[in-house]
């Protein structure tokens, strides 16, 4: 076994952060790596938090960390920032707003960058999971940016989905208009000692029956919180747990873990072989060459990826 792999096995937390920065690089032997980790996870779960920017989605994540701390959890956040404009790395806001974990053995919070990467989930985000799993972590929250119709990547890592709404914001249901209303597992109003949450609750109760949801096998509760005061947190854990004892009992855990680990191999042969093209066919300079005949109209991007693919040598299938 790789002996990064078994350090972070071991409880090694500066084992546990060099390891996150060589997968979310692409750099060293990350590959072993996470080969000798796989193996060791699938014991977590995977919480996602998503929602519109301002819902409170990091002072929720806190306050749930509190929570689960005390039931005797480890938990891990990955908190997937915007990038930098300057420096490409993620903005830390959200390990600002957590410092007051930094120095609990059970808790590890790691930021991430983007890097352009839409869909509210830096590309690397699934490794990193696989990572904290392996380091035996009982509970990983994943907060995403929130990017509103591109946030439905999080179903692709999460157990358990929560949305965040606030009252307030122009449009009570943007979330829903967006596309994310069908991954939410729980629904969350947060800041709802704001006027206007009763009228987002009853939102939320019409359109879930005009979607249908009422009559699924799993109806998203609604539960009210006022983050920053810790109100609702525990009705929201309860929440979150009775989603998980669903899971337990359904084959919609099954179905879920099947779209996951299906979307990811998939994820990971498209990156692959990106990545073998511009080893043996394209650089990124001759990339670039390429673009700007595709602006001057001179060439068209379909023929140039037939003319690669042409090139890539396919073997047969043994």
């Amino acid at each position: 076994m790789n002996s990064l792999a078994e350090k972070v096995i071991s409880g090694d937390s500066r084992a546990l952060a060099r390891a996150i920065t060589l997968v979310e690089n692409r750099s060293g032997d990350y590959l072993e790596l996470l080969k000798d980790l796989y193996r060791e996870g699938g014991k977590a779960r995977v919480v996602g938090i998503t929602g519109p920017p301002g819902a409170g989605k990091s002072t929720l994540a806190n306050v749930l960390i509190h929570s689960y701390r005390e039931r005797g959890f480890r938990v891990a956040v990955v908190a997937v920032d915007p990038s930098s404009a300057f420096s490409g790395g993620a903005i830390l806001g959200d390990r600002v707003r957590m410092q007051d974990r930094a120095l609990d053995d059970g808790v590890f919070i790691r930021s991430m960058a983007t890097r352009g990467h839409m869909g509210g989930l830096a590309t690397a985000t699934s490794d990193v999971v696989n990572v904290l799993d392996a380091a035996d972590f009982d509970l990983i929250m994943v907060e995403t940016v929130g990017v509103g119709q591109d946030e439905v990547d999080i179903v692709r890592e999460a157990d358990t989905v929560l949305v965040l709404l606030v009252p307030g914001l122009g449009d009570d249901i943007q979330a829903i208009k967006a596309g994310v209303m069908e991954i939410a597992d729980v629904f969350v109003i947060n800041k709802a000692d704001r006027s206007g949450a009763d009228r987002v609750e009853r939102e939320l109760h019409s359109a879930m029956t005009l979607a249908g949801v009422d009559d699924a096998e799993w109806t998203p509760p609604i539960v009210k919180t006022v983050a920053t005061k810790g109100t609702g947190v525990e009705e929201l854990v309860g929440a979150v747990e009775n989603h998980a004892a669903f899971l337990s009992k359904n084959d919609a855990a099954v179905k879920r873990q099947r779209l996951k680990y299906g979307r990811k191999f998939r994820d990971l042969l498209a990156e692959r072989f990106l990545m073998g093209v511009r080893k043996h066919w394209l650089s990124e300079e001759e990339e670039e060459k390429l673009v700007e005949t595709f602006l001057r109209r001179e060439g068209d991007p379909y023929s140039c990826v037939d003319k690669i693919l042409k090139a890539v040598e396919w073997e047969k299938k043994p």
